[in-house]
């Protein structure tokens, strides 16, 4: 981060402001950048930024009692194998990868229908359509894989839409991406076709896949009806259920908004723990306000990350510490938290420890991005895949898969093998909170039409008005 050289305080409504650094954003009407400040009052870090057209806008990005200070980590930058555009613009205009872009590709996300068979008022991706509108032929998917293999060689794929089972030829899809090198790979659902059809998981499992990051907000069914339109607790157990037979890891995802869900956090950490080893962990995402919004959103419309850590602690009665988490190594320190733990026999969870992760080097020591992005690659693909299990019972028999009794260090070890279960979440950005420091060290891509690759929070950027910067746009 850019240290404000003028070290300034002043006093507003009786509370200290302190200026912490520099970086630089754009402006929420006009999408162009403008300088922006970080500054702290109190527990709460806002970012303030200035358009010398549209006048000033000011940001909640960090608030409660884990120090702002506390949570950076600098990161040496490495540049993509491959940039598919030039450095005309700068950033954010010129996303492919362009080569100023300080981080390699950990997850490629390739959209394959813009078709879906919820009509979801949190979607981004602008899905919902019945009929395939331009979807993208195998062939033209495969060169999607072609170039996410140029820009930063294997990486983890996701694909994502709209919702990926429309598609009847998803296996050719899955499959095709296993024949191009790609190893983890990973379905972006709602998981009604997967809750529909006992036999769609295995057909996928059997196809190549590997994972399913399972849209999931809650056990209530208000909860469902606000988010997503329909009560949809019991279509997504048995998704759950499903994917457990097939041999497939599941991740539970809950899209957090204020006044509707974040009540369900310790809920549902529960209730994954319950179904592991199948359910591989939880990743929060803290609602991010894309479309048309003309008024900023309001303090309380946000959730920050030190919030989710705080109501995790909370809601566990202290069983999960915020001391259990640690920033990313791979993607910039502000976007994201990671803790790993293993399911007891009695469902609670054990920390793992604070040592080395795909998250935290284990000192806040300068991390090289290059090393970062693998150690998250093979992480995420390890945790969120289903490991094979023993013939015995995975919930925990008492046994080795001979009459010889396990001793406790026997049934630590073998639930370690199968019971390990993350907790993490993901701040996406918006148009009224977008770092541009954070955005070059993003690690997370769309791969657009033409086969560039644009970091997630770029390529579902949009004005006040709805307008977008990338998404449907033709220099995507």
């Amino acid at each position: 981060m850019t240290p404000v050289c003028l070290e300034t305080k002043q006093t507003v409504f009786n509370r200290a402001i302190e200026l912490l650094s520099s970086t630089s954003s754009v402006c929420p009407v006009c999408m162009q950048r403008v300088a922006a400040i970080r500054e702290q009052q109190g527990n709460t870090v806002y970012q303030v930024k200035r358009c010398p057209e549209h006048g000033t806008f000011r940001t909640v990005i960090w608030r409660g009692s884990i120090p702002f200070s506390s949570w950076l980590r600098p990161k040496k930058p490495s540049a993509p194998l491959q940039a598919f555009t030039e450095v005309h613009q700068g950033c954010p205009y010129d996303c492919g990868l362009c080569p100023d872009h300080g981080q390699h590709t950990c997850t490629a996300l390739i959209e394959i229908t813009n078709r879906c068979n919820l009509r979801c008022p949190v979607c981004f991706a602008d899905a919902g359509a019945e009929q395939p509108s331009n979807e993208p032929s195998l062939s033209h998917i495969g060169f999607l894989y072609d170039q996410v293999m140029a820009g930063s060689g294997p990486s983890n794929i996701q694909l994502s839409g709209g919702e990926p089972t429309m598609r009847e030829d998803l296996a050719e899809i899955i499959r095709l991406g296993r024949d191009k090198g790609f190893h983890f790979i990973q379905l972006n659902s709602n998981g009604l076709k997967l809750a529909a059809d006992p036999c769609y998981a295995q057909k996928l499992k059997d196809a190549g896949l590997a994972s399913v990051f399972l849209q999931f907000d809650g056990l209530k069914a208000a909860t469902h009806i606000a988010l997503r339109g329909r009560d949809l607790h019991r279509i997504k157990e048995q998704a759950i259920i499903n994917c457990g037979k097939a041999g497939l890891g599941v991740v539970l995802v809950p899209t957090l908004v204020p006044g509707v869900n974040p009540q369900e956090i310790g809920a549902i950490i529960e209730y994954g723990a319950r179904f592991a080893p199948t359910v591989r962990g939880v990743h929060f995402q803290p609602i991010s306000y894309f479309g048309r919004f003309p008024e900023p959103p309001a303090d309380r419309d946000r959730l920050t990350l030190p919030e989710v850590i705080e109501l995790i602690e909370l809601q566990s009665e202290g069983r999960i510490s915020r001391d259990n988490f640690a920033p990313p190594a791979c993607e910039h320190a502000l976007c994201s938290f990671h803790g790993n733990f293993i399911v007891q026999e009695d469902g609670q969870l054990m920390p793992l420890g604070s040592g080395p992760t795909c998250c935290s080097t284990g000192e806040p020591q300068a991390i090289p991005a290059l090393e970062g992005r693998q150690k998250s690659v093979n992480f995420t693909a390890r945790q969120w895949s289903l490991p094979a299990l023993p013939m015995a019972n995975a919930q925990g028999c008492g046994c080795n898969g001979t009459d010889k009794p396990q001793d406790d260090l026997d049934r630590f070890l073998a639930r370690a093998r199968t019971h390990t279960f993350s907790l993490s979440a993901m701040a996406f950005q918006d148009v009224w909170n977008l770092d541009l420091e954070r955005l070059r060290g993003c690690c997370i891509h769309i791969v657009s039409p033409a086969g560039k690759l644009i970091p997630f929070c770029a390529y579902n950027l949009t004005s006040n008005q709805g307008e977008p910067l990338y998404r449907g746009v033709e220099r995507a």
